[in-house]
């Protein structure tokens, strides 16, 4: 996969383990081997089912080790990043579920520092549906706990979860803005990114779709010009459906047009 995506002109290589944390430490070496060839930046996607905001103890528990799980992988493969879904409020108190996944979060930190995976650091991802622990402020109070902490923005799931939120640069510009009052400039240029098109209902987040489906937002264009205006350098994984690395190939042309035009 590295060097398929080095060959379509591609930087960077998120590795799903949204169903599990299944892949042996062989293949993981051999996969970070071909990545440092041909400098492909490694980022490894959590499972899915990650809740640390669940009611009972257990799960909770379970959740802790399918993150040190990721860690372990991304250990073995030289990813510098791991995204996390942090949880749900569905069943639980939304203040609740905040100060509960933030000192799980404070367990988690504590565990990979001392397996030895201090180095990898771990995003927790915005998401897209109002009943998830994930909003922007959610997530940035989340990072607030460690400074190594950083967010994963998906643009799809605040645009979703904002109900449209984003359709003009200055919208873009506005996200930045309370990104880099939160946690700095420094902390913020090499951000973590996912990008898509989005439809959505009152619930948030229904289905992602590719730069093609100009029915549904929100624009790549609009944030890669913000991109250029703040001098900024975050890493983009686009999530287009079933055209992933054909739309992030789009999307890096259309940011360096408008390079070219600055």
């Amino acid at each position: 996969m590295p060097k398929w995506l080095s060959n379509m002109g591609l930087s960077a290589y998120e590795y799903q383990c949204n169903r599990g944390v299944r892949i042996g430490k062989e293949l993981a070496e051999r996969i970070g081997k071909e990545a440092l060839k041909y400098d492909i930046f490694l980022s490894i996607h959590a499972p899915y089912y990650i809740n640390l905001a669940s009611p009972e103890k257990e799960k909770r528990k379970k959740s802790i080790n399918y993150i040190i799980e990721t860690l372990k992988a991304a250990k073995w493969m030289g990813a510098k990043r791991i995204v996390v879904h942090t949880g749900s409020y569905s069943k639980v108190d939304k203040k609740w579920a905040l100060d509960t996944v933030k000192k799980e979060l404070s367990h988690v930190i504590k565990e990979a520092d001392a397996s030895g995976y201090s180095d990898i650091t771990i995003c927790p991802e915005i998401l897209g549906k109002n009943n998830q622990l994930g909003s922007l402020e959610e997530i940035l109070d989340l990072c607030s706990i460690d400074e190594r902490l950083i967010p994963t923005v998906d643009f799809a799931h605040l645009h979703a979860r904002g109900q449209g939120s984003l359709n003009s640069p200055a919208e873009f510009e506005k996200v930045w803005y309370i990104l880099e009052n939160s946690l700095g400039r420094e902390r913020v240029k090499n951000i973590h990114c996912h990008f898509s098109r989005v439809e959505f209902t009152k619930g948030g987040e229904k289905k992602h779709w590719t730069l093609k489906d100009t029915e549904f937002g929100p624009e790549f264009s609009h944030l890669a010009e913000i991109i250029l205006k703040k001098n900024i350098e975050p890493v983009i994984i686009c999530e287009s459906r079933e055209m992933m690395a054909e739309d992030a190939l789009e999307m890096k042309k259309i940011y360096q047009k408008l390079k070219g035009g600055v």
